[in-house]
């Protein structure tokens, strides 16, 4: 499970912040953590990004190069076994690799992205479900940051308590039913319609330069797709696409609601939450799917969109199936809340259970 996590720094980044305060003339640097906060509890050094992200993009790209004895690649600094292995499997899954752990022909194509798998698979599958333009624009939205901003504090209270009160009334006003993803197509459409206007963003407090940053990764991957031919079609108003596009790419990140709270993941049946900036806080749907996990105060997810359950076995049949409605797993039984308690639904309606299969290591 990825997850977006808050930890200390190194100390070789702590010296490194210090000099940047004398770096141009005399300064200070003032730590806000005790000289024993230093020495015990950060690192001498950062651990390398390679030893602590997901590995599945990077596996795709050396597999395109050619490599495909990964076990045995001479790394500059080793990524733990496990973690290979993860990135493999979710490659798989992903219809990128065969049951030999080679590279198929989509996974060919996922490679010529400049993205992560996921959204790669996203891409193309937009293409089959007639719904690329409006993926496209989603996944350069998801590729930037902090498309909405709120003011910050001020001497006022009262101002700002009014101004950032308007500025999420105006956030609200691009919310949509279906959930994140497909707010924030709301967004650059409504930026488009009005010409790309400055004005239109600073009166609806949205980022200028996200969405330029934005407009300029479309034109990117738009190059990309013409040049393999792939068709630019629009959904108009089926929606129901879009999300079935997203759910062919992150059906990994599903999460079904808790009766107790929040959301149980259904890969590896983990408390999480909807976080409250989004479309869904407020009407939380049964299922979604959803782009990444963020640890603050709970594991939040973010970018949230509602799903079909129906929709993660016809597009992830090989990782989904259809629960027996005659029996309940072990699993099941040993659940704090039975679902023979609800009296408003069949208990073993679209119970949907993972088929494990075992990993292919063609080095073995």
């Amino acid at each position: 499970m990825d997850a977006l996590v808050v930890t200390p720094i190194s100390q070789a980044a702590a010296k490194q912040r210090a000099g940047r305060a004398g770096r141009t003339g005399p300064g200070k640097c003032y730590r806000l953590y005790t000289e024993r906060a230093y020495r015990d509890e950060m690192l001498p050094t950062p651990v390398p990004e390679i030893q602590r992200t997901n590995l599945a993009t990077t596996l795709l790209q050396l597999k395109a190069m050619g490599i495909n004895n990964l076990i045995d690649f001479d790394f500059m600094d080793a990524p733990p076994l496990d973690s290979m292995i993860t990135a493999l499997h979710q490659l798989h899954t992903l219809s990128a690799l065969d049951g030999d752990g080679l590279l198929t022909r989509l996974g060919r194509r996922m490679a010529e992205f400049p993205l992560e798998p996921s959204l790669s698979k996203l891409l193309i599958m937009s293409v089959e479900l007639s719904c690329s333009e409006e993926v496209l624009t989603i996944v350069s939205m998801l590729s930037v940051q902090n498309v909405f901003y709120r003011p910050k504090a001020s001497h006022s209270i009262h101002f700002v308590d009014e101004k950032q009160e308007q500025a999420d009334q105006k956030k609200a006003k691009f919310h949509q039913p279906e959930g994140d993803h497909v707010t924030l197509l709301a967004v650059y459409n409504s930026w488009k319609l009005h010409h790309f206007s400055q004005p239109w963003c600073f009166e609806n407090y949205v980022q200028i330069r996200t969405l330029k940053r934005a407009q300029d990764i479309r034109k990117q991957l738009l190059g990309i797709m013409d040049r393999h031919k792939l068709d630019m079609m629009s959904c108009g108003r089926d929606v129901q696409r879009v999300q079935k596009a997203i759910c062919s790419g992150f059906f990994r990140n599903a999460a079904k609601r808790d009766p107790q709270e929040g959301y149980r993941t259904l890969v590896d049946a983990q408390n999480v939450y909807i976080h409250p900036s989004s479309a869904l806080f407020q009407n939380q749907p049964e299922w979604v799917v959803y782009h990444e996990l963020v640890m603050t105060t709970k594991e939040y997810m973010r970018e949230v969109t509602a799903i079909d359950p129906r929709w993660l076995v016809e597009f992830a049949p090989s990782f989904f199936k259809i629960g027996d409605s005659t029996k309940l797993s072990a699993f099941k039984r040993n659940q704090k809340i039975n679902p023979l308690f609800d009296r408003f639904h069949d208990p073993n309606e679209w119970r949907i259970t993972r088929v494990k299969k075992k990993i292919y290591n063609p080095n073995r």
